[in-house]
């Protein structure tokens, strides 16, 4: 098991007025197993995913990542485990801009401070298998969205993750691209035995893994 979450809730509060979001979710992940989360908007599936991540942190309820309580570690730790051992992957492809497709898959090795040396190989493996090798030396407003998206995957394969979780990553692209990158994604999790965490509004994307669960008002089904 890589993650285990047990009685996550988390309450938002503006003012007077309390919204408790996710009302006591137990949820758990096996290694190499592709998980997906399916939910209607408002059913709180991001705000589980990013407590997940160690994004966000549960009302209540603990979250324990790779044998890590995240109750008992600081956000700096949880940030070194992010560039290290697990992965995010934003609906939005979240590129720097003014960074090449090389400088954008590298930058969590760059804020880890490892050395070029240590990575460039395996940054132009990942490229290679991920099909954007050619575009290396290019700059995102030069790719197509679902390109943008694969440099988006390379970012966070390119550091040999246990889990990476993913936040709609086919929401902002057509129907044919988005099949593409759940292709990429299904690939990915049987050839790198990569465990996925995936949220989802699309049953047909959701069918790619191994695993579906249903989420609806804040409690899983």
């Amino acid at each position: 098991m890589v993650l285990e979450a047990k009685g996550i809730k988390k309450e938002f509060t503006n003012g007077e007025v309390s919204n408790l979001v996710l009302k006591g979710i137990d949820f758990n992940v096996d290694d190499g197993e592709f998980v997906a989360i399916v939910g209607e908007s408002g059913s709180g599936k991001s705000t589980l995913l990013y407590i997940l991540a160690g994004i966000d942190r549960p009302t209540e309820g603990s979250v324990v990542l790779l044998g890590k309580n995240f109750a008992d570690i600081s956000d700096k730790e949880i940030a070194q485990m992010r560039r290290n051992d697990f992965s995010f992957v934003y609906q939005f492809d979240n590129l720097v801009p003014n960074l090449t497709v090389y400088e954008n898959i590298v930058l969590p090795l760059v804020l880890d401070k490892k050395k070029e040396s240590e990575y460039k190989t395996q940054a132009e493996d990942v490229a290679k298998y991920l099909g954007i090798d050619s575009a290396l030396k290019k700059f995102p407003a030069q790719l197509s969205g679902g390109e943008q998206q694969r440099v988006a995957i390379a970012r966070a394969l390119v550091t040999n993750p246990k889990v990476i979780f993913l936040d709609e990553p086919t929401g902002s692209l057509d129907k044919e691209r988005g099949k593409q990158v759940m292709e990429l994604l299904k690939s990915i999790n049987k050839d790198k035995g990569v465990a996925l965490v995936m949220i989802t509004h699309s049953q047909a994307h959701a069918e790619y893994a191994s695993r579906i669960v249903k989420m609806e008002d804040g409690l899983l089904g």
